[in-house]
């Protein structure tokens, strides 16, 4: 395999240190050539120190500053522009989207019309624009590999097959924290009781749409675009322990199932070794450790947030668009112990309902809707 320059979105966020890890773990094949953080400024000191990237954006312009000073040898740039400057370096032949929210989308846009290869862990990115990302990875043949497990697992096991044999995609669920609770019994729940993840060590945002199943509903969004298939062909499955990481059924009833330990690092390697795999030093699965695997029906009920994914999936235009910036901010209001868990459900509903769709939307309308909503949750605060 020729060596891979990476530049790499969220260096600091789970994703991204384990994705250092991988880099760290193979310094013959793979170079950090670029990198984006946020405001964790000693973490970014010690990144730097190890891999000696060539360019470094972080969120505020004081923190760049300062860090230049440090650092005479690095350039250092900030905000939106810095991410998107980390996506476009000139030196990076792949892009690993790993940062949270909307403000990855502008990077992959550009890193697409750029020709570069994408890794992409951010779900915003296609949830928010999907015509439009996909449309331009088509336009300049640019391959869009995922990260997230689930839909590494899809990719892996359509490997060899034909697109016009599926019958179905089945995406598992391992219901977070919160799967063995009825609604009534999520009254008063806590920021800490929704952290305590059963099988996943994830990031806190992923954590909280872990239990309350946006975070599904958003790969449901993804899926529809990374795999070109229509909702009606999209299932979701409960499976507690994690070990098959998604489906494929066939029309001639064959099921192709991706499995593994649950450990991220696995289709974060793959989407950097692809089409090659490398060893890792994991955990490997003993099927015989479980016995039993288990699996269920999802309940839109129990689960609305599901049901807001494959509602505003399924009207198009920005519904997508505002069903996740109204999570973000309602997730993040949640974080701040300013509303409930159950407010998260009627937050987003409140500002779906009160959205006039707009078809077939640019990126800048997007944008404009995206901070639209943002505000509007926050004025229901």
């Amino acid at each position: 395999m020729n060596r891979k320059n990476i530049s790499l979105l969220g260096a600091t966020g789970s994703i991204g240190v384990q994705t250092l890890d991988i880099i760290r773990s193979y310094p013959e094949q793979f170079r950090l050539i670029a990198a984006s953080a946020g405001r964790n400024i000693q973490r970014i000191r010690e990144i730097v120190n190890e891999f000696r990237p060539l360019l470094v954006s972080v969120q505020n312009k004081e923190d760049a500053e300062k860090l230049k000073l440090e650092f005479s040898d690095i350039k250092f740039v900030h905000g939106i522009n810095g991410l998107i400057e980390v996506a476009l370096h000139s030196e990076s032949n792949l892009l690993v989207n790993a940062v949270l929210g909307s403000v990855g989308l502008s990077p992959t846009v550009e890193a697409i019309k750029a020709k570069k290869t994408v890794a992409l862990a951010n779900k915003e990115t296609l949830v928010t624009a999907g015509h439009i990302v996909m449309e331009e990875a088509r336009k300049n043949n640019v391959p869009i590999l995922p990260v997230d497990s689930e839909h590494a697992a899809i990719f892996q096991s359509l490997q060899g097959e034909r697109f016009e044999n599926i019958e179905r995609i089945i995406i598992t669920a391992s219901g977070g924290s919160f799967r063995d609770r009825s609604r009534e019994e999520l009254v008063g729940v806590t920021v800490e009781d929704a952290l305590n993840h059963p099988n996943w060590s994830m990031g806190a945002k992923i954590t909280i749409d872990s239990a309350s199943m946006m975070n599904k509903g958003l790969e449901v969004i993804e899926a529809h675009w990374l795999f070109d298939l229509p909702y009606e062909k999209i299932d979701v499955l409960l499976h507690r322990e994690s070990v098959i990481h998604s489906m494929v059924e066939f029309h001639d009833t064959s099921v192709m199932a991706q499995l593994g330990s649950p450990d991220m690092r696995v289709p974060i390697q793959y989407a950097l070794t692809y089409p090659d795999r490398f060893p890792l030093q994991a955990k490997k699965l003993k099927l015989e450790d479980f016995g039993k695997l288990h699996f269920e029906k999802m309940d839109f009920n129990r689960f609305r947030c599901l049901q807001f994914a494959y509602d505003s999936g399924k009207s198009g235009g920005t519904y997508p668009t505002v069903l996740n910036a109204a999570n973000e901010a309602a997730v993040e209001a949640f974080l701040g112990k300013k509303v409930s868990f159950l407010k998260i459900e009627e937050l987003i509903e409140r500002a779906l309902n009160e959205h006039q769709k707009i078809n077939s939307p640019d990126l800048q309308t997007i944008q404009m809707v995206d901070q639209q909503t943002r505000r509007y949750v926050q004025s229901l605060l």
